[in-house]
């Protein structure tokens, strides 16, 4: 059976940002000495460039800025990307750009020239709206610039914002979360990231651990959680995201419907279809910012070719984050297996109660979602 080509994404990864906050485990470095913006976007287009040869003339229908922080680069810098890659790629007429963006005060003043520049939907990391949480969790913004930020962005001319909040704080109970959640509904983003703090290895908060609620705590606050955002007309689509009708975030749709992307950028990874070769690719750019831009050494840390026994579970690692019915069809047309190969798992998972199966269609039940990594264990070889 032969590979189809997925839809096709781009992501920047821009790696500065004002300081690192102790639970970020992304690639991102503090600012000390300035940003080397023009530097650094000449590097980004050019490695673009030697990405170019991977993906021909094919239709590109989102780009997401990453960081770091991206905007601490100005507006211009922005628009300076934007039209860099415009020239190279095959950008869609309603492509969606995303930009990551800090509530803060600086930030918020350049977003009409971020839309100007191109971008149509922020993301707005504002985690929490109370201050003993924001300055536990390393953020340098306050209360009334994350409401002032989220006002801003309600009357630019986008097509969407985003606001990412967090539950499950050092010492956080069900009324603080849900009180945090009522501040961010109160401000009508079209969507909302609303994810629970996990201590990841190599940050500061896993030298130092916080206390963190009780996983009793933590369940109650998800299914209160949940039911608040329903009653408010906001529809779980993924794990963690959460939108009006007409508002979910079309590039992260790409990551979980195991499209292909581009990724440019420190530590930037990248997944490309190569249909005449029958094979899936895997990239990662360089990842400290020094390394990145010694013109002598190129972008790319490393490119590998996925075997076809880790595809299973590549695309159902993503799939199942996603609440929709997956297509049987889907897993056939992108990772180049036939279903038969995966009978196994799926009758098990079926039987498990962790997966429904119409037959034309995979749908993850209410208990799958509560246990993925259970699901996913059965799609390991």
């Amino acid at each position: 059976m032969g590979l189809q080509l997925p839809p096709l994404s781009l992501y920047i990864h821009i790696p500065w940002c004002i300081q690192k906050c102790p639970y970020c485990d992304f690639n991102s470095h503090a600012v000390k000495q300035g940003i080397p913006e023009q530097e650094y976007i000449a590097h980004l287009l050019a490695d673009l460039d030697q990405d170019l040869k991977l993906v021909t003339d094919r239709p590109v229908s989102s780009i997401f800025i990453g960081g770091g922080t991206p905007s601490v680069f100005s507006a211009t810098g922005i628009s300076a990307i934007l039209q860099g890659v415009r020239q190279r790629l095959n950008c869609t007429a309603d492509m969606e750009v995303t930009m990551e963006a800090n509530p803060g005060t600086v930030e918020a003043e350049r977003f009409a020239g971020y839309v100007a520049a191109g971008v149509t939907r922020f993301s707005i990391g504002v985690q929490s709206f109370q201050s003993a949480q924001l300055k536990a969790l390393g953020r340098i913004h306050d209360c009334d610039e994350a409401i002032r930020a989220a006002e801003l962005a309600s009357t630019l001319p986008l097509s969407s914002f985003n606001l990412d909040l967090m539950h499950g704080l050092p010492q956080q109970d069900i009324s603080g979360a849900l009180a945090d959640l009522q501040q961010a509904i109160a401000l009508a983003p079209p969507h909302l990231s609303w994810y629970q703090l996990t201590i990841e290895p190599n940050t500061a908060f896993a030298s130092r651990p916080p206390v963190l609620p009780a996983d009793d705590t933590l369940w109650d606050i998800q299914q209160q959680g949940l039911a608040l955002l329903q009653q408010h007309g906001y529809q779980q689509y993924e794990i963690s995201a959460y939108a009006k009708p007409g508002h979910q975030c079309r590039h992260n749709l790409n990551y979980w419907r195991y499209g292909d992307y581009l990724g440019i950028g420190c530590g930037a990874h990248g997944k490309i279809t190569l249909p005449t070769r029958n094979t899936i690719v895997r990239t990662v750019k360089i990842k400290h910012p020094k390394g990145y831009m010694d013109i002598g050494r190129g972008y790319l840390d490393s490119k590998e070719q996925v075997p076809a026994e880790d595809r299973p579970f590549e695309f159902f690692m993503n799939r199942f984050r996603l609440l929709e019915p997956c297509p049987h069809a889907d897993f056939t047309a992108y990772t180049g297996l036939p279903v038969s190969m995966i009978a196994p798992a799926i009758n098990q998972a079926v039987q498990q109660q962790l997966l429904l199966d119409t037959g034309q269609h995979w749908q993850i039940t209410d208990k799958g979602a509560r246990y993925l990594n259970d699901l996913l264990t059965l799609f390991i070889d």
